[in-house]
């Protein structure tokens, strides 16, 4: 069984790792907080104090860091993976970012004898927690195979999509997908309430034809609880937009229904809600109808 490294223990990197520990995995760890590293040793993983420190105990090293930025620091930089990583050693990076920096990323690696996945998840932290996540993975097919049962420790599936790069070019179009539900299904609730529908009976009614989704399920019991906890910030969801319309950009595709959620989203930062759960952005609706979607 292979030696794993875990890099990053925040929302969802310590349920992940946890999961693993559970599997049987040896594990050992590192994040830039000290707490949940404690967590992760307290529950049998070994604690590092760098990313260097991890890769040069492990066969196979996962990151699951916010962004772009932290997986070049994490991986390329003083004290990084690349530094303690072993030739033949294999990097999976479970982030989301740009797609041409885990092309970046992948290219550093291979330098140094090291081979790149490029796996981000879809599911939030109760799929993280379940080991319930979908993972879309982009790189060599050989490469996949020999990680795909730890993949599956963490997620219900795991699936290549093409080459590094293209699992995160898969999770943007994920993430457009599911911010314009988030919208689609704020903009509804939020009417049928101002018009006097019980909100709590119209989701009943329309959530198994057509209109139903596993956003709509996700995310509306928790609206009409008002609870917004962040399961996944509106702060990461606007990372992933920016990284989506530069991608687009740059291939010539136009996101116009993209760029409005991603103003609705910089609106609700501004106004003191970045930290909230991206459902969290019917609260947008809310404040201009003058009404609470609520039970």
């Amino acid at each position: 069984m292979k030696k794993i490294g875990f890099i990053g223990l925040g929302i969802m990197g310590k349920p992940m790792a946890l999961n693993l520990l559970k599997a049987g995995y040896e594990l050992t760890v590192y994040d830039v907080n000290p707490e949940p590293v404690k967590e992760a040793g307290a529950a049998g993983a070994s604690q590092s104090a760098s990313s260097k420190e991890v890769a040069a105990n492990s066969e196979v090293i996962i990151t699951m860091l916010p962004n772009s930025p932290d997986v070049e620091k994490a991986v390329l930089g003083p004290g990084g993976v690349l530094e303690g990583a072993q030739p033949g050693a294999i990097l999976v990076d479970m982030s989301s970012i740009a797609p041409l920096v885990a092309q970046k990323v992948s290219a550093a690696a291979v330098e140094h004898g090291v081979v790149m996945l490029d796996a981000p998840v879809s599911g939030g932290q109760p799929k993280a927690v379940d080991g319930t996540l979908s993972i879309m993975v982009g790189g060599p097919q050989e490469t996949f195979e020999a990680v795909k049962d730890i993949l599956l420790v963490m997620g219900a599936s795991a699936v290549l999509v093409g080459d590094v790069g293209s699992g995160n070019t898969t999770k943007l179009a994920n993430q457009v997908i599911v911010a314009l539900n988030i919208a689609a299904m704020s903009e509804a609730m939020v009417l049928a309430t101002k018009a006097g529908v019980d909100p709590e009976k119209v989701y009943q009614a329309i959530r198994g034809g057509l209109a139903g989704s596993t956003v709509l399920n996700a995310k509306m019991p928790l609206a009409l609880e008002g609870n917004f906890d962040p399961g996944f910030r509106i702060e990461l969801h606007i990372k992933d937009l920016m990284n989506a319309l530069d991608t687009a950009h740059e291939v010539g595709v136009p996101l116009p229904l993209a760029s409005q959620v991603l103003e609705i989203m910089q609106a609700l930062k501004v106004d003191g809600h970045a930290q909230d759960d991206h459902g969290g952005l019917i609260q947008f609706y809310e404040k201009l109808a003058k009404v609470e979607v609520r039970k």
